[in-house]
């Protein structure tokens, strides 16, 4: 029912999916379940050897974010680590859901964004190579594609909603789905903080200017 694939992108991610799950819960987003089920094949890695990642961006997005005490994904998160163990707790949250929640899809789904894909990505990201990420967690909530990220200590993350905002942006382009049928969101087994992904912040967002330069 699961299946996993090994990618050294750097350093070992284990990308895993839900097959049956995948099939059912994609009505409506082929190009979602096509990307799901053949990136393992097709995935660019030597993408993830080097460039700008996802994951250390460090500069803030104006998005208007809401705080969630006990979200569903944080009890599941809740339940996963019931048993004290916060070593490996990425991976068990993540493993938990695939498992026991009938909404998540796939785990540490890899993607990437190319340096023509959106206005002044050299100047953003500092680079020319394509940014680049792994989604922790993906699901589908009525009908909405969400991108969700484990963070032990969600309450005190200030680039989570940049990291994960990306996320989407990358898995938009990537499969061709509108961004308006994406959601975001960042968790720990308390808190979920949540909100809704718009291109457009890129061009208005006043703290971009100082990272920039």
């Amino acid at each position: 029912m699961i299946k996993n694939i090994m990618m050294n992108h750097g350093m070992p991610y284990f990308y895993r999916y839900h097959i049956k799950k995948t099939k059912s819960l994609t009505n409506g987003y082929d190009n979602l379940k096509d990307y799901i089920e053949t990136i393992g094949d097709k995935c660019p890695h030597k993408y993830f050897l080097t460039g700008p990642r996802s994951s250390s961006l460090h500069f803030k997005l104006d998005f208007e974010l809401k705080c969630m005490e006990g979200h569903e994904i944080s009890k599941l998160a809740s339940q996963a680590l019931i048993n004290g163990n916060t070593r490996d707790a990425h991976t068990i949250v993540e493993l938990f859901l695939l498992q026991h929640d009938n909404k998540t899809l796939a785990v540490e789904l890899p993607l990437w964004l190319e340096n023509n894909e959106i206005p002044d990505y050299n100047l953003i990201f500092n680079s020319k190579e394509p940014l680049t990420g792994h989604i922790d967690v993906l699901r589908i909530e009525n009908n909405k594609i969400w991108i969700w990220d484990y963070k032990p200590r969600a309450m005190n993350e200030k680039y989570a909603v940049t990291q994960t905002f990306f996320y989407a942006l990358m898995l938009s382009k990537r499969t061709k789905i509108p961004l308006e049928n994406f959601r975001c969101g960042y968790f720990d087994s308390a808190y979920a903080f949540v909100f809704k992904p718009e291109e457009a912040v890129i061009l208005r967002n006043k703290q971009l200017k100082s990272f920039i330069q």
